[in-house]
């Protein structure tokens, strides 16, 4: 009897657990459905943003001093240091997203420093973080805790995009970019690398004489001096939405595919709890049996 004892505890606990993960499959599923509607608003805000920071570049990139005036645009003619942003969810039961992302963070980081360049990490999120510290805890010059825990906002985004700004006024990098997971939808995330810092925009020398059919009030180059940190935050913002949404996504499969299992575990389980229960009443009638022949 201590066998289905041993059995019927184990098959309770199982039952228990499926209730856990059922549930967080249901929380998982609900916020999904708000990240999915927060990232598809945000794609055309980030891809205008980039298309107006491109139009303005493009009118008035025949001025002296390009470079100089615009080095969150142009750079400043180096790349010897990588400052890498790197996303991950702060919660873990999201499957292996944030192991995704980190080896893919890692492999990216290897290869920069076999071509000699230093590297500097800053992590938003707790999990890849956890996951570096022990190869590149000396690489980190900083790390982001909680925004993934409740509803991101602009300003979060915001905050990041100062500090990155701040740094690179600075001198501390020459090029800034971000690695995070990108929403495809429930069952599929990729991981992405971005550049930042300079922005990687398209822009074309126009003609000397060529006139803009559109006006600027005050003028060209204070909206994009003003427009390229907020170009910045708002691709960061994207990001951490993107981010965000595929945690959700991941968590949500990865319940899912826990009930399952653990479903199929029941079934098992109660598949030889009632064979050994059957074998145990079939022994004590044999028992019996034999007990009345000898008598």
């Amino acid at each position: 009897m201590a066998n289905l004892k041993t059995l019927k505890t184990r098959i309770k606990s199982v039952k228990s657990t499926q209730k856990m993960t059922k549930a967080m499959k249901m929380v998982a599923a609900s916020r999904l459905k708000k990240a999915k509607h927060a990232v598809e608003a945000s794609r055309p805000f980030a891809e205008k943003i980039e298309e107006m920071v491109s139009n303005l570049a493009s009118n008035i990139s025949v001025k002296g001093n390009f470079s100089e005036k615009f080095p969150l645009l142009t750079g400043k003619g180096k790349n010897s240091t990588h400052l890498i942003v790197v996303l991950s969810s702060d919660r873990g039961l999201c499957g292996g997203l944030n192991s995704s992302t980190v080896k893919f963070a890692k492999t990216h980081i290897h290869g920069l420093i076999s071509q000699g360049k230093e590297v500097k990490i800053i992590c938003v999120g707790k999990k890849a973080y956890e996951q570096l510290k022990s190869s590149y805890s000396k690489k980190m010059i900083d790390q982001v805790f909680g925004i993934f825990r409740g509803v991101i906002e602009y300003q979060n985004a915001e905050e990041i995009a100062n500090k990155l700004v701040k740094l690179y006024d600075e001198n501390q990098f020459d090029v800034c970019e971000v690695i995070y997971s990108k929403f495809k939808s429930a069952i599929a995330q990729e991981q992405v690398l971005k550049q930042l810092i300079p922005a990687q925009i398209h822009y074309e020398a126009k003609d000397q004489n060529f006139d803009s059919p559109v006006k600027y009030e005050p003028g060209e180059e204070e909206i994009l001096h003003d427009l390229l940190p907020k170009n910045i935050a708002m691709q960061i913002y994207n990001e951490l939405l993107e981010n965000s949404a595929s945690e959700q996504g991941a968590r949500m499969a990865a319940m899912e595919a826990a009930s399952n299992n653990a479903g199929k575990m029941i079934k098992n389980l109660t598949l030889v709890y009632n064979r050994t229960r059957q074998a145990n009443i079939t022994k004590e009638l044999i028992d019996i049996i034999s007990g009345a022949n000898t008598v």
